[in-house]
């Protein structure tokens, strides 16, 4: 018979079977104020590669970090074995504030956003003007990309040896986007990569374009083979004479502290993660236009006040024509 009051002792207490004695929980989370500072150059499967001074690191996210996901080109706190020898792995316990992120979307219509790039300078979106068929529709979207995440763009116009670039750079030349057209025998005797350096230097540059525009071709010449070595294991895949990028990969220009950031080729490019208020941030001679609009103006109505603003003088009607035709992207599926 069980007994109680003052005659218990401790054999009469009852215990959960399996149960540990665990300490509270707290809310306070250690500062990691001796961490590393660390660039993520690649990621795959849970396993961070990052650059940490000139040792390139193993490392996993760390569980105080919840859902919150590191990508290529964040700035990390790592701590741990930094040592960067095989089979070592560092912790990332801090992902410091981000400069500008390129998102996409898989489809308009698709709620989850995907973070390509972090903290990239610049936008360069590569399209051939032959074989394949330039896309205006997927460039106008990527320009909308670049220009709600804070990125400069830049233009790679490939193949001008099988047709002139004119008819598609006059389609963009009213929004004063740099650009650089390649020919293939350019690539191949160096010229080119001369040309698209200059736009590189001292800049972190992600490089997006559709398969078969020669994306990967010009990053494999603005990075050689033993340049990639200092970085670590490429993740691509290379299959009957394709060279395919399967992950978003930060590589060093040689001869420049500028980065290249290498993406996976895109099919689509969806923005259903972008408001469409910021796109106008990217043209300062309109923006001030648009004081006299009414309230959440899609500046192409009766009532919006650009079309004044241009009326008299401010701007060039091709700039509204371009704002206008980049801000339907939103709204307008790229084969339309």
């Amino acid at each position: 018979m069980r007994r109680y009051g003052k005659h218990t002792d401790e054999d009469d207490i009852r215990t959960r079977p399996g149960r540990r004695n665990t300490r509270p929980r707290t809310n306070l989370r250690p500062k990691h104020e001796d961490a590393a500072e660390g660039l993520v150059l690649t990621v795959d499967r849970g396993r961070l590669t990052c650059l940490v001074e000139d040792r390139v690191v193993m490392a996993m996210k760390a569980r105080e970090l919840g859902r919150k996901a590191a990508v290529v080109g964040d700035r990390v706190a790592l701590v741990g074995d930094l040592s960067g020898t095989k089979d070592t792995l560092a912790r990332i316990v801090r992902i410091e504030e981000r400069t500008s992120v390129l998102r996409r979307t898989a489809d308009d219509d698709d709620p989850y956003e995907r973070v390509v790039v972090a903290n990239a300078d610049q936008l360069a979106v590569v399209t051939a003007l032959a074989d394949p068929e330039p896309r205006p529709r997927l460039i106008d979207r990527c320009l909308v990309a670049a220009y709600a995440g804070g990125l400069d763009p830049l233009l790679v116009l490939t193949k001008s040896d099988l047709a002139p670039p004119d008819k598609l750079l006059e389609l963009y030349g009213h929004l004063d986007i740099p650009y650089v057209v390649t020919s293939r025998e350019e690539l191949q005797n160096g010229t080119a990569v001369a040309r698209v350096r200059e736009q590189l230097d001292g800049k972190i540059t992600a490089f997006v374009g559709h398969s078969g525009v020669g994306k990967t071709t010009l990053v494999n010449a603005l990075v050689p083979e033993e340049r990639r070595r200092t970085t670590g294991h490429v993740n691509a895949v290379t299959g009957r004479g394709r060279h395919t990028t399967t992950s978003a990969l930060a590589l060093p220009l040689a001869g420049s502290d500028g980065w290249v950031v290498d993406t996976p080729g895109i099919r689509s490019f969806g923005l259903n993660h972008v408001d469409p208020s910021r796109v106008i941030h990217a043209f300062p001679d309109l923006e001030p236009g648009t004081e006299g609009c009414p309230r959440a103006c899609s500046h192409d109505e009766p009532d919006c006040a650009l079309d004044a603003w241009v009326a008299e003088g401010h701007a060039d009607p091709a700039r509204l024509y371009s704002l206008r035709r980049l801000l339907a992207t939103r709204e307008r599926k790229e084969g339309d």
